[in-house]
């Protein structure tokens, strides 16, 4: 018996209008200078924050510091606020 031959398909090529356009959002661009600076300094703010809240143990004896003790363990919750800030910052950065 002969054997058949082997019909080849051809490519399928989308059609132009359904193609993918490259736009300008798009485009990597490079993030603003702005952009690793404040994540930087949120950074800088939360660990500084955290710090000064252990090395003092909450306890504030300046006036001006008090309400601060007064905010107990929600200082905890702003320290790392601002870290969790600065991972969202630096989410953005290219």
């Amino acid at each position: 018996m002969p054997k058949s031959t082997v019909r080849k398909k051809k490519v399928y090529t989308a059609p132009a209008e359904l193609r993918p356009q490259e736009t300008v959002s798009a485009r990597r661009r490079p993030s603003p200078v702005w952009v690793p600076a404040l994540a930087v300094a949120f950074v800088v703010i939360g660990i500084a924050w955290l710090v000064s809240y252990y090395l003092t143990q909450g306890f504030f004896d300046v006036n001006w510091l008090s309400t601060l003790a007064d905010l107990k363990y929600w200082n905890l919750a702003i320290g790392f606020g601002f870290l969790v800030a600065s991972l969202a910052v630096f989410s953005r950065w290219r």
